[in-house]
């Protein structure tokens, strides 16, 4: 049995959520998101609460119910808060800065690596050394994040890169020496 799809999601106040078939569209504050779900899954919407439910005990209705109450969850928090996914870049001379929409960041490249944001997708430089990405799409904020830390990981044996805000990188010891060892 299915404990993430039985949770009712509860409907923030200036949310509202509209069920045409297996295209659900979800306005709010902060903008409108549209998606298809699985067309098995029912969705009902009764006095500020949205609940899915799936039709059989089978295999892939099991799965379909959690994952399409967690898209729907992503979407009404999405449109009434956003998300936010905040990065670090550590190393020296490592710097971001924008340049209008876009983001210049410079890792020790060349040249600069410039970030072109999609639709929907704000890129926010408070710091020397810190980006955050706001979006109302959760997909599309963690796919950009990844992106950006894609530009320079950060390295297991110096801890320089770009890494996600309180990430832990598990450091590698350097090369242990050739001690007593000459021939």
């Amino acid at each position: 049995m299915s404990r993430v799809g039985n949770r009712p999601i509860t409907v923030p106040r200036g949310v509202e959520v509209l069920v045409e078939g297996n295209e659900v569209t979800v306005k709010g504050p902060k903008g409108e998101l549209r998606r298809s779900l699985p067309q098995d899954m029912s969705i009902s919407v009764q006095d500020g609460v949205v609940t899915v439910s799936r039709p059989t005990d089978s295999r892939i209705h099991r799965s379909l119910h959690g994952f399409t109450r967690s898209m729907l969850a992503n979407m009404v928090e999405g449109v009434s808060e956003g998300f936010r996914k905040n990065l670090e870049l550590h190393g020296v001379g490592y710097r971001v800065q924008k340049s209008g929409d876009n983001l210049m960041i410079q890792v020790g490249y060349s040249h600069p690596v410039e970030i072109v944001p999609p639709a929907g997708i704000t890129l926010i430089s408070e710091a020397l050394n810190q980006v955050s990405v706001l979006g109302i799409e959760k997909e599309l904020v963690g796919e950009i994040a990844a992106q950006i830390r894609a530009v320079r990981p950060p390295d297991r044996y110096l801890g320089k890169g770009i890494r996600y805000a309180g990430e832990q990188i598990r450091r590698k010891a350097g090369k242990a020496g050739k001690l007593g060892r000459r021939k």
